[in-house]
This record gives structure tokens, C-alpha cells and sequence, in this order.
């Protein structure tokens, strides 16, 4: 029988993705508390969603140790557009489905 460790660390949940509200309840079933410096009031946001967090999930902290997320992106982070469009090399083959299947025969055809 494997007896667990007693300790009052606890791990970090991932946060990033989640809306505000779904993050503040996930950190206190896990036992850590949430600030948000770039929310003044953070305690009345709903609807943002997490972009960045600071432990890292899966970190192992005291329990009640604050976790600290980010709704906004910071400068050169991203924040939106579609990013760089470059060309991809080597070019994937043209033909597509016409290069994977043989040509139909004549469905009429008699068969000898």
C-alpha cells in the first residue's frame, strides 16, 4: 500500500484558455489565489479569457500562494492577425486526389 507524502504544497492548475471565472474557481478548488494586474477588478471580470499565467501549470507551490494571470497579450506577444505567411518548402504535390486514384473505366464495360 503506497502512502501519500503529507504536504501542503499543491500543484498550479492550467489557467491559460480559461474564461475569468472559470479560472478563479478552478484556483480555489486547488488552493491558490488568483491576482491579475492588468484587471483592477478582477473580482467583477466574467467573460475574459486567460492569455498568460505565472507559475507555470503543473508547478508545486504552498497552498494559498498566488498564482498571477494576464487577460491581455504584452508587447510582441501576439494578440491577434494571423501571424506570418510565408511560403512552406518543399511544396506538397499537386494532383491531389487525381494523383491517389486511378481513372474511373467505362461503368458500362462488359465483363469477360
Amino acid at each position: 500500500m503506497r502512502i501519500p507524502r503529507k504536504t501542503p504544497d499543491v500543484r498550479v492548475p492550467r489557467l491559460v484558455g480559461l474564461m475569468a471565472v472559470d479560472a478563479r474557481e478552478t484556483a480555489e478548488a486547488r488552493g491558490v489565489l488568483l491576482a491579475a494586474p492588468d484587471r483592477p477588478a478582477f473580482d467583477l471580470t466574467v467573460v475574459d479569457y486567460v492569455v498568460r499565467q505565472y507559475p507555470l501549470p503543473g508547478s508545486e507551490v504552498p497552498r494559498g500562494a498566488v498564482v498571477t494571470v494576464w487577460f491581455d497579450f504584452g508587447e510582441g506577444e501576439g494578440g491577434g492577425g494571423a501571424g506570418v505567411r510565408e511560403p512552406r518548402l518543399p511544396r506538397p504535390p499537386s494532383g491531389g486526389l487525381q494523383r491517389e486514384l486511378d481513372a474511373p473505366g467505362d461503368p458500362c464495360e462488359l465483363l469477360r
